[in-house]
């Protein structure tokens, strides 16, 4: 995957990335802004378990949200968490 990605297709990306947990994503919609806020919750949406932002330099380059996506997933399973296996779609 070389190609610019947009907005939605990095949101479908962040959310595979964390499953079985879920992560809500969204563009703030006042114009101006071109980030990402990632919020990664457990299913009973009850606890945080990572939030991060992504300017749009890094979520429409496939290899730096990878390399985002991959930090964050790290981090997450040295707190003991168990995210499924993942890697960026091709």
């Amino acid at each position: 995957m070389d190609a610019p990605l947009r907005c939605n297709e990095a949101l479908l990306i962040a959310d595979r990335a964390f499953q079985p947990f879920q992560c809500v994503a969204w563009a703030p919609q006042d114009g101006g802004s071109c980030e990402l806020s990632l919020t990664v919750i457990d299913r009973t949406s009850t606890r945080l378990l990572g939030r991060t932002q992504l300017s749009s330099s890094i979520y429409s380059d496939p290899i730096q949200l990878a390399n985002v996506l991959n930090k964050s997933r790290a981090e997450l399973s040295q707190q003991g968490y168990d995210l499924a296996p993942w890697s960026m779609p091709e």
